[in-house]
């Protein structure tokens, strides 16, 4: 039976405390359906670019969005292309399992890497875990780094996992805790040839948005751990040997699990600053945006209190204008922000709230002109 052995530390307990007053700040703050949809979006991409990166993708933040959102080709990089789409692909489908309550399960495991692993496409067959050895060397030296357990081990080592989890689950070991050890003994396990890392931090989200830490889904971890690359594997990196058989299967974790826990709550943290600074004090935020909005914009905006989206008609009729004119208008409101295409053809083309402008109808119908 699996047990890991770690100690918490008064960082740890810190870390666990933080998190949780964060958890519950942010579940009492006000945000509207659309807004939590925006930011959520912009979590998914940031973790995706990171995840990824870590692994040695080479695409850009931008063009991490450019392949997602418009599904632009990039030159030469199909391959990092195929990684980006496996892993957004994946994370959806994550935060849909992890919202549906959905225990974690073998079939679950295997579905995520599958995901992973095919570019984007949605049906996929499970994947089997790793018929052979493997191992990980050093990409410079070419040294092995750890050296995981055979494979007539892998998938008893994982069943001991789940039944872990599960127990655990029960017993209310706090969130993080189970979110890390997860992270590190998947890791560790190495079940498949390759994706091991990218699914044990989609796994991480899976437990952490499953058992009330996803923050409305707002944050991603993976920053952290790219933004340091050498701690993130220093952390990883425990035991006398790089063989799994000659102590790292029963190593003390207390250094993970610290590394973890304090990185999750630097993350949480950081989210707080932001939501806290953008809805919990929206006079501030209402006379910021206010101050940017010219007298034809203000009377657009109220067009939004009864409705999501708006039509270039109905912005002539409000203002008075030719439709030559609005169109101009509506052309340099979008390349500003203020407004967002919803429906691209141009017969139909409508427009709803730059996601910023969307945070002034966080009390809704209010008379702020």
């Amino acid at each position: 039976m699996f047990k890991p052995i770690f100690s918490i530390t008064n960082k740890m307990a810190k870390a666990l405390m933080a998190m949780e007053a964060t958890r519950q700040k942010i579940g009492d703050v006000m945000i509207t359906p659309r807004v939590i949809a925006t930011l959520r979006e912009s979590a998914r991409l940031q973790s995706t670019h990171y995840s990824t990166m870590i692994e040695g993708n080479r695409l850009t933040e931008e063009e991490v969005k450019q392949v997602i959102i418009a599904s632009h080709r990039i030159p030469d990089r199909e391959r990092d292309e195929k990684e980006i789409l496996g892993y957004y692909t994946a994370l959806e489908w994550v935060e849909k399992g992890a919202k549906k309550n959905e225990p974690l399960t073998e079939d679950v495991i295997k579905k995520l890497h599958a995901l992973v692993m095919n570019g984007g496409k949605t049906h996929v067959k499970q994947n089997s875990y790793r018929d052979g050895q493997n191992v990980i060397r050093d990409s410079l030296t070419k040294h092995i780094v750890y050296m995981p357990p055979e494979a007539k081990d892998v998938k008893p080592l994982m069943m001991e996992l789940l039944e872990w989890i599960n127990i655990e689950i029960k017993n209310n070991l706090p969130a993080p805790l189970i979110a890390g050890i997860v992270h590190y003994q998947f890791a560790t396990i190495h079940p498949y040839y390759d994706g091991n890392g990218r699914c044990a931090r989609l796994l991480t989200t899976y437990i952490m948005h499953q058992l009330g830490y996803d923050l409305k889904g707002v944050y991603s971890l993976d920053e952290y751990y790219a933004e340091d690359l050498s701690s993130y594997y220093d952390a990883l990196t425990i035991g006398s040997s790089h063989n799994y058989y000659m102590g790292r299967s029963e190593a003390d974790i207390t250094k993970w699990l610290e590394y973890f826990c304090l990185g999750a709550a630097h993350s949480f943290e950081t989210i707080k600053k932001h939501v806290l600074q953008t809805f919990e004090k929206p006079s501030m935020k209402k006379a910021e945006l206010l101050s940017k909005l010219d007298h034809r914009q203000k009377k657009v905006f109220t067009l939004f209190y009864t409705q999501e989206e708006i039509s270039s008609k109905e912005v002539s009729i409000l203002l008075g204008l030719k439709q030559r004119t609005t169109s101009f208008l509506i052309k340099r409101w979008v390349d500003e922000g203020f407004l967002e295409i919803t429906e691209p053809s141009k017969k139909l083309r409508r427009y709803r709230l730059g996601g910023v402008y969307e945070v002034l109808l966080v009390q809704k119908r209010e008379t702020f002109f």
